[in-house]
């Protein structure tokens, strides 16, 4: 993968930009403890990048993360919480790292929430992933939410995308190959293959859709 900052400076960038945003010196150094999980964090990155068809991600087949590239470093910040949750004791750093994510790019991606192995962030302000059985190939864009509702999750099928303002929340069943509409929201609803849903739960419509999203290879 060709990165912008070599692992050891987007260590010692990452660790300056937590020490700034959270001067509550609870680490002394961030360097070590960022370390542990990098690896890792990368390699999923890579992994996710390289699935994305989109020259930003992916030029002549070599995989690129650009620390400067809002959406790659949002999705990068939230592997990397995830993967210091499941690595370790350190729930402060794991917490921190996901409120920087907030802060920079202002979306709400819990570590806990176990998002897909692949994944997309489209300029994701006032997205929230929320609880949710999610699969790969999901895209999300501005002001999405997926969450519970009355302690029913979402189930997400693969090939899902969530366009700017799209919301699933509750006892919803969505189906491989599936689109919710710009402002639509889904509750406690099942959807079928291949369909695109426009519209709330007291009017919305249907559209059949048998294309895969063409960010995908």
């Amino acid at each position: 993968m060709k990165k912008t900052l070599s692992k050891k400076n987007l260590i010692s960038y990452l660790a300056n930009q937590l020490s700034n945003f959270f001067p509550d010196e609870k680490y002394n150094d961030y360097s070590a403890k960022l370390n542990l999980s990098m690896e890792v964090s990368l390699t999923r990155t890579e992994y996710c990048f390289s699935k994305i068809n989109n020259k930003y991600f992916k030029n002549d087949k070599e995989v690129i993360f650009n620390h400067l590239n809002g959406d790659q470093y949002a999705m990068f910040l939230y592997i990397l919480s995830n993967q210091i949750y499941i690595d370790s004791e350190y729930l402060d750093l794991a917490t921190k790292i996901y409120l920087l994510n907030k802060y920079l790019h202002g979306i709400d991606a819990y570590y806990e929430v176990e998002l897909p192995k692949i994944f997309i962030f489209i300029h994701p302000l006032g997205t929230v992933l929320g609880r949710a059985k999610y699969s790969d190939f999901l895209v999300v864009y501005q002001r999405c939410g997926i969450g519970d509702n009355k302690g029913n999750s979402p189930i997400l099928g693969e090939y899902l995308t969530l366009h700017p303002g799209a919301s699933i929340i509750g006892k919803s069943v969505i189906k491989k190959n599936c689109s919710v509409g710009s402002n639509s929201l889904v509750k406690d609803f099942e959807l079928a293959e291949n369909k695109v849903f426009t519209g709330n739960p007291s009017s919305y419509k249907l559209f059949d859709n048998f294309k895969i999203n063409k960010i995908w290879n």
